[in-house]
């Protein structure tokens, strides 16, 4: 899952899709718009037959679709890599169609060439920018198969953590598919400092008294970049942490136990952060606490007491 700001890569996926999604829209246009227009500008398509516009625009509208999902994946496109699949769904298969008719002898080389760039190129632009968040696992678990989500979720992690996870998939009515809905909310930081926002999460997590999970709030720190020997500093809850460190973690802790002192604690931050950043903290201290608090309810949590706690 994307934590923070998109890189330099996240952005190049999501001007890609953009880029194919503007292309689908104007080129689906202009053939609902102008279609015998469209049909006399394409010499290849001349040599297809005579033009039908009520066929063209049904093509026209196939693209502008595929545009429109596109354009809205593109927005976010880690939440809505599902949405850029399938709108480059249909463009897909309308490259399958050109490939399969070279083959068979019913268009010419000439012509496919010349088609290729137009037909082929923005669906595998879309499947690139897919390839560069997968390869880097910064898509949201939604729409992941569970299969495959649960071989990569339960790697390295405790085994009460595998149980839950399996539980939970196991369970009716698209469970496990609601509970990935939840995930991305409960890790969300976009412009908090990353280790305020991990310290924040430990405090809540900690304070909660669940091994495993204090474990798995440490995975997510190191993926997000923080480093070993800051996360076993509030594994073992160091007095000596940094200020900015003990005042987040102690944020958590309040908010965790309901203290009276989350008033307090949360205006110091805010006066040293701002708003935004007091959100996303206190948003991911409350999400957080559902984690211990469903293994709880399955009989399946392991005190920190119990549990090795470091990195």
């Amino acid at each position: 899952m994307l934590i923070g700001k998109p890189d330099t890569l996240d952005r190049l996926a999501q001007l890609l899709v953009l880029a194919v999604g503007l292309f689908a829209l104007v080129f689906g246009a202009f053939m609902i718009i102008w279609p015998l227009d469209w049909y006399t500008a394409l010499p290849t398509v001349v040599a297809t037959g005579p033009p039908n516009k009520h066929f063209i625009r049904d093509i026209g509208i196939a693209y502008a679709a595929c545009g429109f999902i596109l354009l809205y994946a593109s927005v976010n496109i880690h939440m809505r890599w599902l949405a850029a699949f399938a709108g480059a769904l249909w463009l897909s298969l309308h490259g399958v169609l050109h490939i399969y008719e070279v083959s068979v002898g019913i268009c010419t080389p000439a012509a496919f060439a010349a088609d290729a760039p137009g037909v082929l190129g923005p669906p595998l632009l879309v499947f690139i920018a897919l390839g560069i968040l997968f390869a880097r696992q910064r898509i949201a678990p939604m729409g992941v198969p569970k299969s495959i989500f649960l071989k990569f979720a339960t790697e390295k992690v405790d085994e009460t953590d595998t149980q839950y996870l399996r539980e939970i998939a196991g369970a009716p009515d698209f469970a496990f598919e609601k509970f990935k809905h939840f995930m991305p909310a409960s890790i969300h930081r976009y412009e908090a400092p990353a280790n305020i926002f991990h310290a924040v999460r430990m405090g809540a997590t900690m304070a909660e008294d669940c091994g495993p999970c204090a474990l798995t709030c440490a995975r997510w720190a190191q993926v997000d970049g923080v480093a070993d020997n800051v996360i076993n500093r509030w594994l073992v809850i160091d007095n000596d942490m940094p200020e900015e460190e003990a005042l987040a973690f102690k944020f958590g802790e309040a908010i965790a136990t309901q203290g009276i002192n989350a008033f307090e604690l949360g205006d110091q931050i805010e006066a040293q952060y701002g708003r935004n950043i007091r959100l996303e903290l206190a948003m991911t201290a409350a999400l957080v606490r559902a984690y211990p608090a469903m293994k709880r309810g399955l009989g399946l949590t392991k005190a920190c007491s119990l549990t090795p706690l470091e990195v």
